[in-house]
């Protein structure tokens, strides 16, 4: 956990941050939103001692940063910066053998080689390895400063606005990346982000600022609500669910939103297509592809149970896990019956329509996300 007490940092008398107090979970991705000038860099730059506060202390789990060896620094934090200029004329193999410095001092030990090759094999960057990064996009530039981050080793990564320059599919691309580190390499992230919709999808955790201080702090659909984003924002930003995100509608402030009547449901729909009524039952048909031996439905409830448990209540049954989820709205059930071959079935209930589809909503993508990344395909049916 990177806990932050009382930090204010002054440069003369403006006042940059103010007196912030704060948490950032370990283990989650972090977002820290917005607008120029709120203050978000300046946090990521103390936590990570790029830059000395006024006044406040920075702990990482045990470690006092701000007084800490830079050794030992370097060997909890990897740190990208908003500037990322390279004046040497270096392949990409070479920037991501930067990473191993705070291990090897320069002299790379076979350990080192692995985790570099590790780190390209990661970024999807082994193809270009040996390429000069003057001759890469901007999106393939971005992908091996991460690695070299990655290849730091550091049970915590600090990136300060990684997706600058980066268009829509590229920018999908790298938020994908850090959230498949999080969840599968088991590190903790921290982005400084201004595109709220990324940060209300990826994010465990978001931390909004404004004018140096912190407005609001928690999970996205705690932020993620219209008064919450006009005090951080000085905006009328609507905001929507969809597929079980909450996302906002910020470049068309004060239109109009009209609503939409929900299509009936007709055929085989995932449930990100299905307005559910307060109780339903769903089958998800794991098909493997070649590389898959199995596919072994009780793994994937207990993945789904372990990653959303951070967000909802998780209880063991005698046929897998089930999951509860509160709102405003009322409260939800998923019960992930894993007791068929290649068969998840969920069945879902809820005091109202609305808290069930988005319970459905947010189980049914997860596990759609997990299956693509484990070579499965999964074919949703009614019970």
């Amino acid at each position: 956990m990177i806990r932050i007490d009382n930090v204010t940092h002054r440069y003369g008398t403006t006042t940059v941050l103010d007196d912030v107090t704060l948490e950032l979970p370990r283990g989650q991705l972090t977002s820290i939103i917005g607008a120029n000038g709120a203050g978000k860099s300046t946090l990521l730059s103390v936590v990570a001692r790029l830059l000395r506060p006024t006044a406040g202390q920075v702990h990482v789990d045990d470690l006092e940063v701000l007084s800490a060896r830079d050794d030992e620094v370097a060997r909890r934090l990897a740190v990208l910066r908003q500037d990322n200029h390279v004046a040497a004329r270096l392949t990409v193999r070479d920037l991501v053998c930067f990473g191993r410095f705070p291990h090897s001092k320069g002299r790379l030990t076979p350990e080192c080689h692995a985790k570099v090759d590790e780190s390209l094999r990661w970024m999807e960057l082994e193809d270009l390895a040996d390429r000069y990064l003057d001759q890469l996009s901007g999106g393939q530039r971005q992908r091996a400063f991460i690695a070299m981050v990655l290849a730091q080793d550091t049970d915590y990564l600090l990136l300060d606005e990684p997706l600058n320059n980066l268009d829509m599919k590229h920018s999908a691309s790298m938020m994908s990346m850090v959230r498949r580190a999080v969840d599968e390499l088991g590190k903790t992230a921290v982005i400084v982000l201004h595109d709220i919709n990324f940060a209300s999808a990826y994010s465990d955790h978001v931390v909004a600022m404004r004018d140096g201080a912190v407005v609001a702090a928690g999970p996205p659909e705690q932020i993620m609500h219209r008064g919450v984003l006009q005090t951080v924002f000085d905006m009328d930003i609507h905001v929507q669910d969809l597929h079980g995100m909450r996302l906002g509608i910020f470049w068309t402030p004060g239109a109009p939103v009209p609503q939409v009547e929900p299509l009936a449901a007709t055929g085989d729909h995932s449930p990100t297509d299905l307005h559910l009524p307060s109780e339903e039952i769903l089958m998800a048909h794991l098909t493997t592809t070649a590389d898959v031996a199995t596919t072994a439905p009780g793994r994937y409830a207990k993945q789904l149970a372990s990653h959303l448990g951070r967000k909802m209540t998780v209880t063991e049954t005698a046929v897998g896990p089930e999951l509860t989820m509160s709102n405003e709205v009322g409260t939800a059930t998923c019960l992930l019956d894993s007791s068929r071959a290649d068969i998840l079935r969920l069945e879902v209930r809820g005091e109202d329509q609305e808290v069930v589809d988005r319970m459905a909503h947010v189980v049914g993508s997860h596990l759609e996300r997990f299956g693509e990344r484990a070579g499965l395909a999964v074919r949703w049916e009614s019970a």
